[in-house]
C-alpha cells in the first residue's frame, strides 16, 4: 500500500460526461478515485477533526464538518437550511444577512429525481446536476424555477403530501431503481400544486414561480458490484476503514467491507492509501 495523500475530508467533486466522475478532497490533494475501482483502498483517520469554517481543531463535528461555535452562529447551519420553508430572513432574524443574500435569496428548482423511488427536492440553480449526483439520483427533471430558498421549500412541502421528500440510502446502495417516466409524473403532479402556486404568486409576485421544460438528465455511476447487505463504516467507532472499492455512488464509497459516507466525515483528517 502506498501513502496517496494526508489532510482533512471533504465531499466528493463530481462531473457528468457519461458515468459519473468522483475526485476525493483531502487537504489540497484531490484523488481521481474512478481509476482505483478495482482497488484496494485504505482511508485512516488520525483522530484530528478541523473544523470546515473556522480550522480549529474540535473533539466532534457538527453539521456536516463545524465546531459547536460555528455550528451555533452561521446561517449555513440553521435550522431553516433544512427546512427552507421556515427562511425568517424578512423578520430581521438571519445569522448572516449578508450570506443569505448569495445562497438564499436567490434562484433556486424544485426537481423530480429518481433515487430508486420517485422524490422531490429542491437545490440551488447552480447546482444541477451536483445535487443529483450527491444523492445519487438516476433520473432529475427540475418542475420550477423560483426566486428564493423558502418559496422552493414552500412548493417542496406541498408536494411532499404527495411523495416522497427523502431517500432511502440502503435501497439507493442495493442497486438503481427502474427507469420512472418523469415527464408524465410531472404532468399528473404539475395540477395538484396550482392552488397553492397560485397562493405564493399573489404573496410574492407573478414572476416568482416559472414552470420549466427542460428534459430529464439520465446519470450513471461508476459501480461494478451492488452490496446485498449494508454495513456501515463509521470513523468515529473505527479509524481505519480498508476494502477493495466496488464503486462510488452519491457520496458513498462501496467497498466489499462496507460502504462510507464520505460526506458524513467532512473536516475528519485522515491518510489515504492505496495499492495502486
Amino acid at each position: 500500500m502506498s501513502l496517496i495523500a494526508t489532510g482533512v475530508l471533504d465531499k466528493m467533486r463530481a462531473d457528468l460526461d457519461g458515468v459519473v466522475s468522483y475526485r476525493l478532497p483531502v487537504g489540497d490533494a484531490e484523488i481521481d478515485l474512478n481509476p482505483l475501482i478495482g482497488h484496494t483502498i485504505t482511508l485512516q483517520h488520525t483522530g484530528n477533526i478541523y473544523c470546515c469554517s473556522c480550522g480549529k481543531k474540535t473533539k466532534k463535528s457538527y453539521s456536516q464538518g463545524h465546531c459547536f461555535v460555528c455550528m451555533k452562529k452561521l446561517a449555513s447551519c440553521d435550522m431553516c437550511i433544512m427546512k427552507p420553508e421556515t427562511c425568517h430572513f424578512d423578520q430581521g432574524t438571519c445569522r448572516e444577512p449578508d450570506w443569505a443574500l448569495s445562497h438564499c435569496m436567490v434562484d433556486h428548482y424544485v426537481y423530480l429525481s429518481n433515487t430508486s423511488s420517485l422524490k422531490v427536492g429542491i437545490t440551488r440553480h447552480t447546482q444541477i446536476p451536483t445535487r443529483w449526483i450527491d444523492q445519487g439520483a438516476t433520473q432529475g427533471l427540475p418542475l420550477y424555477k423560483v426566486k428564493t430558498r423558502q418559496i422552493s421549500g414552500l412548493l417542496e412541502v406541498e408536494l411532499a403530501q404527495h411523495i416522497a421528500d427523502k431517500t432511502n440510502w440502503r435501497t439507493l446502495l442495493k442497486g438503481d431503481g427502474e427507469p420512472l417516466p418523469l415527464e408524465e409524473r410531472a404532468a399528473e403532479l404539475k395540477p395538484l400544486l396550482a392552488d397553492k402556486i397560485a397562493e405564493l404568486k399573489q404573496r410574492f409576485g407573478d414572476d416568482a414561480i416559472v414552470e420549466v421544460s427542460d428534459a430529464p438528465t439520465e446519470l450513471a455511476y461508476p459501480v461494478e458490484a451492488h452490496p446485498t447487505k449494508i454495513t456501515s463504516h463509521n470513523f468515529d467507532k473505527e479509524p481505519l476503514v480498508s476494502g477493495v472499492l466496488q464503486g462510488i455512488k452519491g457520496q458513498y464509497l462501496i467497498l466489499d467491507t462496507g460502504v462510507i459516507n464520505i460526506r458524513k466525515f467532512t473536516s475528519y483528517e485522515v491518510e489515504v492509501s492505496s495499492d495502486v
